[in-house]
């Protein structure tokens, strides 16, 4: 009886922010419709699943091969590396933010020879919604790759050694496969990540529509602009809708790659 009551209660904890989302959307009526289609909502959604979808490419491009390295191999300073790669999902995003602008703002230790020597910088456009979302998001990737290739037996890529694969080639026909549950595990909570992104954003990229303003960035603006809580609550069913859908995509993707495995 305790056990269901605390489900029960947790449940509805859960349950009921969505509800009031629903039901204040509902009251809204036109005018939530209207901005949920407004040209703010449109740019920034469409800049949101874009930039994120980049995220998700250069996590899985260049953080596979962390992980497999990390669950693979031992080498010195395996653990402090294992420790960076956690720190930006521990950090609060504002921290990410400050960070990114000390490394890579007009005076940061990268930004000011780069733009002393080409003029170009990396603050406040589209590239730094994207390295923002990279470091909050990408170490979601990673460790689930981790997590997925440290639980495939070591024997089989052996096995495919001494029947003269290479490393290469042992790693796609072999680990990756074995592991693909756990990479799209990683590839959706690395993609979900960098779509809710905020503080990082806000502080590197700034808020400029068309630009750099993504759906968390115009559901604050919305938020506090002259729309406030209705302009919030249509922005966030857009968000809301797209999640649902991207988590709907993933369980029929897992499914298919668990029946064909």
């Amino acid at each position: 009886m305790g056990v269901g009551v605390l489900v029960l209660a947790f449940a509805v904890f859960f349950i009921l922010p969505f509800a009031g989302l629903i039901t204040r959307a509902i009251e809204g009526d036109r005018a939530t419709w209207d901005l949920a289609t407004s040209s703010v909502a449109r740019d920034a959604l469409a800049l949101s699943v874009w930039t994120s979808t980049v995220t998700v490419m250069l996590a899985v491009v260049f953080g596979t091969p962390v992980a497999y390295v990390l669950a693979r191999t031992n080498f010195p300073g395996r653990s402090l590396c294992d420790a960076l790669i956690d720190l930006p999902i521990v950090l609060p995003p504002t921290v990410a933010g400050v960070a990114l602008l000390t490394a890579f703002g007009r005076r940061g230790l990268i930004g000011e020879p780069i733009e002393a020597w080409t003029g170009f910088t990396f603050g406040f456009r589209t590239l730094a919604v994207i390295m923002a979302q990279t470091l909050v998001a990408a170490p979601f990737y990673v460790r689930a790759a981790r997590a997925g290739f440290s639980a495939v037996d070591p024997q089989f890529e052996r096995v495919a050694y001494t029947l003269g694969a290479s490393r290469f080639r042992a790693f796609f026909r072999v680990l990756a496969p074995q592991a693909r549950s756990a990479m799209l595990a990683g590839v959706v909570l690395c993609w979900a990540r960098a779509m809710g992104e905020l503080g990082a954003t806000l502080i590197f990229a700034g808020s400029l529509q068309g630009s750099t303003q993504t759906m968390p960035l115009a559901i604050l603006g919305a938020f506090e602009g002259s729309n406030g809580l209705t302009g919030a609550v249509a922005l966030s069913l857009v968000l809301l809708g797209v999640a649902l859908l991207a988590l709907w995509l993933f369980r029929v993707v897992a499914q298919r790659a668990g029946s064909e495995g």
